[in-house]
């Protein structure tokens, strides 16, 4: 299915992209060394559930998984990159630390994710990770706009990531996102432009560039859901929400104090 959402439920979009931004902005402040990724749900559930939302993610039960996902929040630690479960896990410093949060709201669903290095330090190989998705990210949302086509987008995703010197696996990418959290169309990290679905005002677009520092392939950890570089290399996960408008693109998943 997909959804071409009216500007009233564009508008409440904004407030879950708010939400969701303002809730991974908190749990990276409070992730440091010595943090458990299972305190890292629970922040994230508390935070939902305060603010009246749901977690798009506890009941979540596609046909990879193994059964329901049952946290609030996905956490990927180094070589975990996609649909990290939150574990008894401490982290150390310099660990890569992806968070992945969907969120719905007013019935609007929102999802965003966002790479960083906990602690003090910063191996290059992790930055120059996190800087791949985020520029291939932002080059992703410049192509988007009305009459732009998916292809277009996908190649400007997967042009960042490749000049960057990473392989591009095609198996999970970003989706189309509206009353639910996954709808069509689906939204390769790489692809060939013209081609594909044509965008639309009122479409609602999850982009997301992730790669893995030297493979294209992913295996799946023994928790039935966490999705892991298949070398063990360390890994980089990005994303925005996006709104497709009348000249352009408007990203949704801002913080509330950064909104204009």
């Amino acid at each position: 299915m997909i959804e071409i959402l009216k500007p009233a439920e564009l508008a409440r979009a904004k407030d879950t992209g708010a939400l969701v931004a303002d809730i991974l902005r908190t749990v990276k402040s409070r992730s440091t060394a010595g943090t458990n990724l299972l305190d890292i749900d629970r922040w994230a559930e508390a935070m939902i559930v305060e603010a009246g939302a749901q977690s798009c993610y506890v009941d979540y039960e596609p046909s990879f998984g193994r059964g329901p996902f049952g946290h609030h929040i996905c956490t990927g630690v180094n070589d975990a990159v996609l649909h990290g479960r939150p574990y008894d896990y401490t982290l150390a410093d310099g660990d890569l630390l992806s968070l992945d949060l969907a969120v719905s709201q007013d019935g609007v669903a929102a999802d965003a994710a966002i790479s960083f290095v906990v602690g003090g330090s910063e191996p290059p190989e992790s930055v120059a990770l996190i800087s791949a998705t985020e520029r291939a990210l932002d080059a992703g949302i410049a192509a988007a706009g009305p009459g732009a086509r998916v292809g277009d987008v996908s190649h400007a995703i997967g042009s960042v990531l490749s000049e960057a010197g990473y392989p591009v696996n095609t198996e999970f990418g970003g989706h189309g996102i509206g009353s639910t959290m996954h709808q069509d169309p689906h939204v390769p990290n790489t692809g060939r432009p013209g081609r594909g679905y044509r965008l639309r005002p009122g479409l609602m677009l999850a982009l997301e560039p992730w790669v893995m520092a030297d493979t294209a392939e992913l295996v799946t950890d023994a928790d039935g859901w966490t999705l892991r570089s298949a070398t063990g290399c360390r890994t980089a996960h990005s994303e925005h929400t996006i709104a497709i408008t009348g000249d352009g693109a408007e990203i949704l998943t801002l913080p509330s104090r950064a909104r204009p």
